[in-house]
């Protein structure tokens, strides 16, 4: 029997467009110094500007799925509970999250700017960050978009999605976002350049702590259970929005590995995407690759052996792992650990595809009676080595006996579960 519950209109429209709010651009933003470091949308698309840069006003009058504390007030978005906080950030400031709608675009792009209309108060701040994907289905990483440069994205993408991140300032006052224009061109070849396909996805070696912190909220808006299974990685570029793999790692212990998704932000820093290659990283450009800020401060002294807050770093975390996280690989106290970064580089010999449905098992074997190896919470990203015929799977009125082999999860998913419309996967070898 099969045990996976997918959404109920089920994958009859799979490969269709996804709705979303996006963000580019030219932001009239204050990026906190102190700080901490779904129903389709109304869009009003404008003309292309004579740079052939494609422009839209995106409607904020509509709550999505993925927000956080959000308040949806006279088409304008404000933070709503004002003492909500991400418990990692150990910061007493108000904080909301806005994960707008997917735009489709009609041509490919990877240069994104935004103009927002807001009132900021002192102290308070407005980020916005953007992602985009192509066909293959897999998000790159959120980019920032502040009022001195646009995003570049690492590659060209044809759907763009948008974050706004709130937070409040002096006194709890809240900044109140009226309106986006976001737009979107091509820089060429050279943004697109900037991640060559690699063998396989990135790993490092780094020192994992435990996050605990239970009844709090993390950046997404999880409220963190005492048997909860997610990671924390020090950059807001790979935080997944609840529910959802889109970022996942595997993390290895002492005595097995786990995949788990990317689900809340730190320790330590919160700009410090350091699985990226020094183009790429955000902060930190001089420091080798897979190596954390936090671990360089504590055993070399760098930047005076303080993180991105001036805080004396007491011990060299490069992630946080969730409590069922860390005992499931067998850790008992603070120690090093083995993670992969699974969305990043090309994937070697993999490609990747979104699934769709909640609690949707990864078998050993390409039958639903097999051992399950793995369960995806919700909608994400997973990349695929080869397909087989295996047992016939009947769920909603479909039929298929296609599987997925999933390397990062050492186990088959029935290809009902890949959203896209082909019941044998297109480009994809027979294992």
């Amino acid at each position: 029997m099969l045990t996976s519950h997918p959404r109920h209109e089920g994958p009859a429209a799979r490969r269709r467009t996804f709705p979303v709010r996006t963000l580019s651009g030219v932001a009239c933003l204050l990026a906190l110094a102190s700080a901490l470091g779904s129903a389709p949308a109304a869009e009003a698309a404008t003309a292309p500007a004579a740079s052939s840069a494609v422009s839209w006003r995106p409607d904020l009058s509509r709550p999505g799925a993925d927000d956080v504390n959000v308040l949806h007030s006279g088409n304008a978005l404000r933070v709503e509970d004002r003492s909500l906080s991400p418990a990692s950030l150990e910061r007493h400031r108000g904080y909301a999250s806005a994960v707008l709608d997917a735009h489709h675009l009609d041509r490919p792009v990877d240069r994104i700017t935004a103009d927002v209309d807001a009132a900021v108060p002192s102290g308070a701040g407005v980020v916005i960050d953007v992602r985009g994907r192509n066909t293959d289905g897999a998000w790159t990483e959120w980019r920032e978009v502040t009022a001195d440069a646009p995003a570049r994205l690492p590659r060209l993408v044809d759907d763009v999605q948008a974050r706004l991140t709130l937070w409040t300032g002096e006194a709890g006052a809240t900044p109140t976002v009226r309106g986006l224009t976001l737009s979107a061109d091509s820089a060429g070849t050279a943004s697109s350049q900037l991640a060559q396909p690699a063998a396989a996805a990135f790993s490092s070696r780094v020192y994992a702590t435990r996050e605990g912190l239970v009844g709090g909220t993390t950046a997404n808006g999880h409220v963190i259970r005492s048997n909860d299974h997610f990671v924390a990685l020090p950059s807001r570029r790979a935080l997944s929005p609840s529910g959802s793999g889109q970022y996942s790692v595997q993390v290895c212990g002492p005595v097995r590995c786990e995949t788990a998704p990317v689900w809340d932000v730190g320790p330590w820093n919160t700009h410090d995407d350091y699985w990226n290659t020094s183009a790429q990283r955000e902060q930190w450009k001089d420091l080798a690759r897979g190596l954390p800020e936090a671990q360089a401060a504590y055993q070399n002294g760098y930047n005076g052996g303080r993180d991105e807050f001036g805080r004396q770093v007491a011990n060299p975390a490069g992630i946080d792992l969730a409590d069922g996280t860390f005992y499931n690989i067998g850790l008992n106290d603070n120690g090093w650990v083995t993670v992969t970064y699974l969305w990043t580089d090309g994937g070697g010999d993999t490609k990747s595809f979104p699934t769709w449905g909640t609690d949707v098992s990864v078998r050993q074997q390409p039958t639903t009676g097999s051992t399950r190896v793995a369960t995806l919470p919700g909608p994400t990203t997973v990349r695929v080595k080869c397909q087989v015929h295996g047992q016939l799977v009947n769920y909603q009125g479909y039929s298929n006996d296609a599987w997925s082999y999933l390397p990062d999860y050492g186990g088959y998913i029935s290809n009902i579960f890949i959203d896209v419309s082909d019941a044998w996967l297109p480009g994809v070898p027979t294992c």
